[in-house]
């Protein structure tokens, strides 16, 4: 097996000073872990938020007496509120894990060009969300109280797809 080998422009583009590639593995290795780690911390959220712990009674049983106190809904008019709310939650909960698996990735796995994003991360990040997502969906068909639909994982993989745009955004912009 041969060793690719890069000319001193690729060689300087990972050295450069925003890439963090510069530096050797061991100096990377520890901010590395640390995302890894943020990412796996979320997947332990997402997979509390999976059990029964999740399901709409229980997260009616808390937000329901919080949104009587505040605006004076009763339970109907509660209803469509919850929906709105647990929608919300999917949209942040999965466009974070995608956000925290672009950054565990960047700090993993060097590429060439553009030091601060990459297709590459991006598109990883993006089909792991959906993976997450999808094994997710998967798991609370097991649970009585749950139930698993395909439309949650269309909108966690959208919110994947649209927390990289923000990301690509964001690096351009900054």
């Amino acid at each position: 097996m041969s060793v690719p080998v890069l000319s001193e422009s690729q060689a300087r583009d990972l050295r450069s000073p925003g890439h963090g590639l510069g530096r050797p593995v061991s100096a990377r290795a520890p901010s590395a872990w640390k995302a890894w780690l943020a990412v796996g911390l979320w997947l332990c959220v997402i997979a509390l938020e999976s059990s029964e712990l999740g399901s709409f009674h229980n997260t009616s049983r808390i937000l329901y007496p919080l949104f009587h106190f505040l605006f004076g809904v009763d339970r109907v008019r509660f209803e469509p509120w919850l929906f709105f709310l647990r929608k919300c939650g999917h949209v942040f909960g999965y466009a974070l894990l995608s956000i925290l698996f672009f950054r565990a990735w960047r700090l993993t796995i060097p590429v060439l060009g553009n030091p601060r994003w990459s297709l590459q991360w991006a598109r990883i990040a993006v089909l792991l969300t959906a993976l997450v997502a999808s094994l997710d969906e998967w798991h609370q068909t097991f649970n009585p109280s749950r139930t698993g639909a395909i439309r949650d994982v269309v909108l966690d993989s959208a919110a994947a797809l649209a927390a990289q745009v923000l990301v690509f955004l964001w690096v351009r912009w900054v």
